[in-house]
C-alpha cells in the first residue's frame, strides 16, 4: 500500500523526525479530507469535493501511497467534471485504502 522507496527517499533527503512529522500530519489530516468528500458528496458541491480529492492525491503521493493517490485523482477527476454519480462507493475504497497505509505508514514508524 505504500511505496518504501519513497518513504527512503525522503529519509535520505530530510531525517526521521521531519518524515515523521509529515505521516502525522497526513494521518491526522487525511480522514478529515475524507469525510469532506462525503459531505461535499451529500451537498452536491463540486468545488469542494475536487479540493478535498485534490490535497488527499497529492499528500498520498508525496508519502508513497500511489493507490490511494490514484483513487484520490479519479475522484478529483469526476469533481472537476462535476460528475459525482458513482462517487460514493469509490470514497468508501478510498476510505479502505486509507486503512491499510494508516496501519503501513504506522508500521513504518516504529522500524528503528
Amino acid at each position: 500500500m505504500v511505496d518504501r522507496e519513497t518513504l527512503q527517499g525522503l529519509l535520505a533527503t530530510t531525517d526521521a523526525e521531519f518524515v515523521g512529522e509529515l505521516i502525522d500530519a497526513y494521518l491526522e489530516d487525511s480522514p478529515g479530507l475524507i469525510a469532506g468528500m462525503r459531505q461535499a458528496l451529500a451537498a452536491g458541491n463540486a468545488i469542494e469535493f475536487t479540493r478535498a480529492a485534490h490535497s488527499l492525491k497529492s499528500s498520498s503521493a508525496s508519502l508513497g501511497a500511489m493507490g490511494l493517490s490514484a483513487l484520490a485523482k479519479e475522484l478529483e477527476g469526476m469533481g472537476k467534471q462535476s460528475k459525482l454519480d458513482g462517487a460514493a462507493p469509490l470514497i468508501e475504497q478510498l476510505a479502505g485504502a486509507f486503512s491499510q497505509v494508516e496501519q503501513a505508514l504506522q508500521a513504518f514508524q516504529s522500524e528503528p
